[in-house]
């Protein structure tokens, strides 16, 4: 998009920034991609009306959207940053919204899209089920294992149950298993025992805790995070703290749904997002 795919005339674009709403909008979908819900609560408006002033934004080009099951999700259209007029209400808008406190208040509403997720971890009987060897396992751990030529430390982020402790601890030297719910670590922990494996060290705590760090020193020579991303409130952000965990040369491999639209699984496994397509995460 050049100079923003603003087909109406420069008269028209102005007429379109005249709003105060709208600037504040803008400047939100330009820090984060937001859903309709969420701008609402920053803005103080209903979700009609939201969804009536990012129409005419959208037209010309200034916003973009995308669907996730029900929610429509909105953010900064690609090249608006090219356009004078679009930077200066740009700069506008976040004063607008300095001043409300708004832009202040976005990681308090994205932090509440996994509080489903949290309260769905905490319970101690979820998950329960058989915790007996998966008849594949040997050969999980003969195609696995020759990938990775350095194998003294793997991380296992959110690791839940702990279902890839049973490939990853025969594998390496030492494993760490990371989860921010103690319930599930608590249920890892019943599975590493069962096992008897004596190389895994469990951690609870959030992606991204500067403890997990220390722990690791210079970092993991693989780090894995199975259907981790899909309860993640900012999923590249998420993505960005893996990469954080390995060392230099290491490797980080996520396993996550492909975009789908089954609502189920947000209803009954309390999932965020309804899996991702490739360019998503990129």
């Amino acid at each position: 998009m050049d100079r923003v795919t603003i087909s109406s005339d420069r008269w028209q674009l102005y007429r379109l920034l005249s709003d105060p709403t709208r600037l504040r909008l803008l400047a939100l979908a330009a820090v984060e991609e937001l859903s309709v819900g969420e701008l609402a609560e920053l803005l103080g408006e209903s979700q009609p009306n939201v969804s009536r002033h990012a129409a005419p934004l959208r037209k010309a080009g200034l916003l973009s959207d995308r669907r996730q099951g029900t929610r429509t999700l909105i953010r900064l259209g690609t090249g608006t940053r090219n356009d004078a007029v679009v930077l200066d209400a740009l700069a506008t808008g976040r004063e607008l919204c300095e001043q409300d406190g708004s832009l202040e208040r976005i990681a308090d509403v994205v932090s509440k899209r996994d509080d489903r997720t949290r309260e769905f971890f905490a319970r101690p009987g979820h998950g329960d089920g058989s915790l007996g060897i998966c008849p594949e396992l040997p050969a999980y751990l003969f195609a696995l294992a020759p990938l990775f030529p350095n194998r003294t430390l793997a991380v296992d982020a959110g690791t839940g149950d702990g279902s890839w402790l049973d490939v990853l601890s025969p594998i390496f030297e030492r494993v760490v298993a990371l989860d921010r719910s103690e319930a599930q670590i608590e249920r890892a922990k019943q599975r590493s025992a069962e096992r008897g494996f004596n190389n895994v060290e469990f951690l609870c705590e959030p992606l991204g805790a500067g403890s997990t760090q220390r722990v690791l020193g210079k970092g993991a020579d693989l780090v894995v995070a199975s259907r981790m991303l899909h309860h993640a409130p900012l999923p590249r952000e998420a993505m960005g703290e893996l990469v954080a965990l390995a060392r230099e040369g290491g490797f980080v491999l996520i396993i996550d749904y492909a975009h789908h639209d089954d609502e189920r699984l947000s209803e009954q496994q309390a999932d965020v997002w309804l899996g991702f397509e490739p360019e998503e995460l990129r």
